[in-house]
């Protein structure tokens, strides 16, 4: 592939309204954007979803530049390839990391793309020309998250996750089916719960919720299990699926009716090509999962939700959501409950290299 520099940027924006769940209070959002540029000039596009502290899992901003800089940089260096999927192999070696490894092996896939001169969801095998788009809602109060729904309905949303956790749950999603009597929901749990807690959470099988996200641990798969016999609500797996392995065992099990499928928690499109394959054989439900994101992984999420089987709107929302402007070239616009797909070459979009100096903390290049 001829990778010749890779380039990371530390960057930081503020959030147009505070991002509140029962872990953590967010407003503003770091992020480190990849460059991987060839010898020709082309350059692929790649992100760190990782959080400055350690709250949804156990990487962050900083441990995913150490890694970049100091071990996964390196050693592409070392073995240069001429394929993306030739990562998986290659990263085998370092263990966890998944943010870190998915961020480059993004990168690289876009370079490769365009080197190719075709979309990247072309190559992943995508055939949808648009994507169905869902937003979160996470607010210091109901009436927060009420205002916040309207808003997001008014613009075409037809999916809305909801952030639950215990003493602000029932009443939570009650409030929300009354005002939103037709609209689809869902409630995310960040492994609020345990599993004596399913009489609980049993009470909420009379809302209609899609499904519940992670109601339980972050590594857990049997207790899952023993839940989802409990309650009529899909169960919805999301940290507990960081491998193909993961979602293995969880089909074994019966863990979960749902998947969510995010690219920075599994490690890359050739893991989460994996787990979707494993997904569509088994007929368990999936997603496209997000993470606050700025433009460049959001990009990169629409080219892996324009594969069939992603059945359930993805966090695909607006760039506007989130951002007073965002960082690429073209901002994501979702239009009637649905993002059209990116035409042009790789991810379909550039970096606002304007914007971006703007936001841009610190920066590093290296020469492979």
């Amino acid at each position: 592939m001829n990778i010749k520099k890779i380039r990371l940027h530390i960057i930081s924006m503020s959030l147009k309204k505070p991002f509140v769940t029962h872990l953590q209070r967010m407003e503003t959002r770091e992020g480190i954007i990849i460059e991987a540029e060839d010898q020709r000039g082309a350059v692929g596009l790649g992100e760190v979803v990782a959080f400055s502290t350690p709250w949804y899992t156990e990487e962050t901003i900083k441990t995913c530049y150490h890694m970049l800089k100091d071990v996964l940089i390196p050693l592409v260096e070392r073995s240069p390839i001429t394929h993306p999927e030739e990562l998986s192999k290659l990263f085998e070696p370092v263990r966890g990391n998944a943010m870190a490894k998915a961020s480059l092996e993004m990168a690289i896939w876009d370079l490769y793309a365009r080197q190719q001169e075709k979309p990247l969801w072309n190559l992943l095998g995508g055939t949808r020309e648009k994507v169905p788009a869902g937003a979160v809602v996470g607010a210091d109060s109901i009436a927060g998250m009420i205002a916040q729904t309207h808003e997001l309905v008014d613009e075409g949303y037809e999916r809305i996750k909801i952030k639950i956790s215990k003493g602000a749950d029932v009443e939570v999603v009650r409030a929300l089916r009354e005002e939103f009597p037709h609209l689809s929901l869902l409630a995310d749990a960040n492994s609020a719960y345990e599993l004596n807690d399913a009489e609980h959470l049993k009470s909420l099988d009379e809302f209609r919720l899609k499904m519940i996200e992670q109601p339980l641990g972050i590594d857990d798969l049997v207790e899952h299990a023993i839940l989802q016999n409990k309650i009529s609500t899909p169960i919805c797996l999301d940290e507990s699926i960081v491998s193909p392995h993961d979602m293995k065992s969880a089909i074994q099990l019966k863990s979960c009716g749902v998947v969510n499928i995010k690219l920075g928690r599994v490690g890359g499109y050739n893991h989460a090509l994996e787990i979707y394959r494993l997904c569509k054989t088994n007929e368990i439900k999936m997603w496209c999962g997000g993470m606050i994101e700025f433009g460049v992984s959001r990009a990169h999420n629409i080219s892996l939700a324009s594969l069939e089987g992603f059945s359930i709107p993805g966090d695909i929302s607006s760039s506007s959501k989130y951002w007073e402007e965002d960082i690429i070239d073209a901002p994501i616009v979702v239009e009637n409950g649905f993002v059209k797909r990116f035409d042009r070459p790789g991810i379909g979009v550039d970096l606002n290299q304007k914007r971006l100096n703007e936001v841009c903390n610190y920066r590093e290049e290296f020469l492979l």
